[in-house]
């Protein structure tokens, strides 16, 4: 049985004077039913961090437009550091110091291979059961992997978006890559910037995304992070796709 995808990308500015995430979603110009989706969330000061991730958008969409459909978890590294290395070269004649965090994937039905860098996230849920999400390349997530601080104190501790890589970086990036075998019917798929997923409890997220169509799931969690934001909020970024 052929797979269905209803798909949709949104974002918000929050209460920054500036958007720096950067986000797409496009089918593959000549494969049948691939597709990518990517959410680059961009760190560095006034126009740095745009530029940064708007180079990690720019890169993957190039060279995903050029590939023949071989190994999608080398396309996706192989676009990050060559991502990275453009942000760095950027620090010389723009004099900023941009950074970006990543979460891109790529549909092959009936797999979905995906890659991240910071704390940009993608959830996979079955129906409204989360399955797994990818873990932020953080501080607090590496404590919490170390066993030195309880999930619970690290949900709310003032340091949870310390990053410990990002592409741009003075160090090579740490690059995550993992793969879903069999996505099908009733699976949905979010991809999102920590402006997004910092106001929400995984449960909560399952049983939202299920709540409507892609178009309508996206602008509510959009509407709902921006009220829980308290007129706090960072830029908000994300891509939903459900399959039937």
């Amino acid at each position: 049985m052929k797979l269905r995808l209803d798909a949709c990308i949104a974002q918000h500015i929050g209460d920054r004077k500036e958007q720096q995430d950067r986000l797409t979603l496009l089918g593959h110009p000549r494969l049948p039913g691939v597709a990518m989706a990517v959410v680059a969330d961009g760190m560095g000061g006034h126009t740095g961090g745009a530029l940064a991730a708007e180079q990690v958008v720019h890169t993957l969409v190039v060279n995903f437009r050029q590939w023949y459909g071989e190994n999608p978890h080398g396309l996706l590294k192989e676009s990050f550091l060559e991502a990275h290395a453009m942000i760095k070269t950027s620090r010389f004649i723009n004099e900023k110091d941009p950074h970006s965090t990543v979460v891109a994937m790529i549909l092959q039905p009936p797999r979905v291979f995906f890659a991240h860098c910071g704390d940009s996230r993608l959830y996979f849920f079955q129906g409204a059961t989360m399955q797994s999400h990818t873990r932020d390349h953080s501080w607090i997530e590496f404590m919490v992997q170390q066993g030195r601080m309880s999930p619970e104190v690290a949900e709310f501790h003032p340091n949870r978006n310390v990053l410990m890589t990002s592409l741009g970086g003075v160090d090579d990036p740490q690059i995550d890559l993992d793969m879903i075998e069999n996505v099908k019917s009733g699976d949905n798929l979010l991809l999102c910037s920590d402006g997004l997923w910092g106001y929400f409890e995984d449960e909560e997220l399952g049983h939202l995304i299920m709540g409507g169509t892609a178009h309508e799931v996206s602008g509510k969690l959009i509407q709902m992070a921006r009220v829980r934001a308290d007129g706090k909020g960072d830029n908000a970024s994300l891509a939903v796709l459900k399959f039937y």
